[in-house]
């Protein structure tokens, strides 16, 4: 969300009519639009997002590639891919390879615009309003912490954190993904901001251990 309470969402098309009516139907729609030609300018948009439209043949490569290493990477912004590729096996390509949903041109303006706000519904919803694991209960609702039945004082960037990770239980979660849903867009990529909050965050949870560093890549809820 913007500032304004507006979802973000990216459209990466070459073609400049398709784009220009792409986004003018999306920003009809009341969602703040990026729009970019190729997927250089696409890696460049900074966060947040709530939803990516691609086309998959681009000037410099084919979307699904891109898409597919950035959700190695951890990327989990809701994608749609568009493109005038229809066979099965390239519907089931795109799933494959990271995608949420395939739109075959010809399309429908509204079929669109309905499918990106599903997606972007999807991105805030479809899971509790109270995380629990092990010990820990995180109420997204109150946005309240308590582990062991203990409320625990936690800033607004602490519980970010913590309610991020406790909705990917077990889960490798990288530094990066964290920065780009718990951070502005100004958050400097290079600065260690995401560990201080961890280390505080781990000082205010206690022993045992709940946050685990994964060497290379960044942290993971487990209660062992």
């Amino acid at each position: 969300m913007t500032a304004s309470g507006q979802a973000r969402v990216m459209v990466v098309e070459d073609d400049e009519d398709l784009l220009v009516a792409v986004s003018a139907e999306l920003r009809a729609a009341g969602l703040d639009v990026v729009a970019v030609a190729d997927l250089a300018g696409a890696a460049r948009v900074p966060p947040p997002l709530a939803c990516a439209v691609f086309d998959r043949m681009l000037p410099d490569g084919d979307a699904i590639t891109h898409v597919h290493q950035r959700r190695q990477e951890g990327w989990a912004v809701p994608v749609l891919f568009l493109t005038a590729r229809d066979t099965l096996a390239d519907r089931v390509d795109g799933f494959a390879h990271g995608g949420d949903d395939y739109l075959v041109k010809p399309f429908a303006p509204g079929e669109l615009t309905a499918r990106v706000l599903a997606l972007c519904r999807r991105a805030g919803a479809g899971r509790p309003s109270i995380l629990r694991h092990a010990d820990l209960e995180v109420d997204c609702a109150r946005r309240e912490v308590r582990r062991g039945g203990v409320l625990l004082t936690l800033s607004g960037k602490e519980f970010a954190v913590l309610e991020y990770l406790a909705a990917r239980p077990e889960q490798a979660v990288p530094r990066a993904d964290l920065l780009e849903h718990c951070w502005d867009a100004e958050a400097d990529p290079m600065a260690n901001v995401v560990d201080v909050v961890v280390r505080r965050l781990r000082r205010k949870l206690r022993e045992p251990e709940l946050i685990h560093t994964v060497r290379g890549v960044g942290y993971r809820l487990a209660a062992s």
